[in-house]
């Protein structure tokens, strides 16, 4: 096996497309499952069982179903019931709802692990409830939270490579493309490898930056 630059020079344009679909899957769904996650784990926390149960039921059948299940569901299903969208907004959307379910148990935890004091410190101020979640509770359950919620981005990133099922061309998507058209799997395949340990580097780095400002 000879290891061949002008495969990887000829490649660099199709990673670089790949790389940019690979960040938008990465960040929009990261703030869809951040967000979602924080409302389903509000919904839990509801006082009526109308509320609780279905939604416990919905996150439990999401959480326990293969991502690539759901994402079959949402880009081959859901048109025949009119919802149509393209294939990258769908593995998006399915990858930001498939990780709320993750993410609505860190911010449980969180929110559980927030002293009794802070709770009754609210009451004996008669903070309304909505400002009690917003300036006391959430901002202590999110800061405890913050390295579980990166572990998750960092999962994310790896389980992009699953939205080629349904035609997104991230990183490895084009990289497969790029290597069936010209029988040269070895450099684009490395440089992908790479790619992943790189972004992955780099975004654990910037979690344990975020945490050490957040304990300071």
């Amino acid at each position: 096996m000879k290891w061949d630059w002008s495969a990887v020079a000829d490649f660099m344009p199709h990673f670089w497309d790949g790389l940019l679909v690979t960040l938008q899957i990465l960040v929009i769904g990261s703030v869809i499952s951040f967000v979602l996650g924080l409302v389903w784990a509000l919904l839990m926390r509801a006082p009526s069982r109308w509320v609780t149960w279905p939604v416990g039921v919905i996150t439990e059948f999401i959480r326990n179903t293969p991502l690539l299940v759901q994402l079959f569901f949402l880009f081959y299903v859901m048109p025949e019931w009119g919802l149509t969208f393209s294939a990258l907004t769908t593995g998006v959307v399915g990858i930001g709802l498939h990780y709320s379910t993750y993410t609505m148990q860190v911010y449980r935890a969180g929110i559980e692990a927030v002293p009794v004091g802070q709770w009754e410190a609210a009451t004996a101020l008669n903070l309304p409830l909505r400002r009690t979640w917003s300036a006391v509770i959430l901002p202590q359950a999110i800061r405890r939270v913050v390295p579980a919620l990166g572990n998750y981005v960092i999962a994310m990133l790896k389980d992009t490579p699953i939205l080629m099922a349904i035609t997104v061309l991230e990183m490895l998507g084009e990289a497969q493309l790029f290597a069936r058209e010209h029988f040269q799997f070895t450099e684009p395949l490395t440089v992908i490898g790479v790619a992943f340990i790189v972004i992955s580097y780099l975004a654990s780095l910037a979690l344990r930056a975020l945490e050490r400002r957040l304990v300071h």
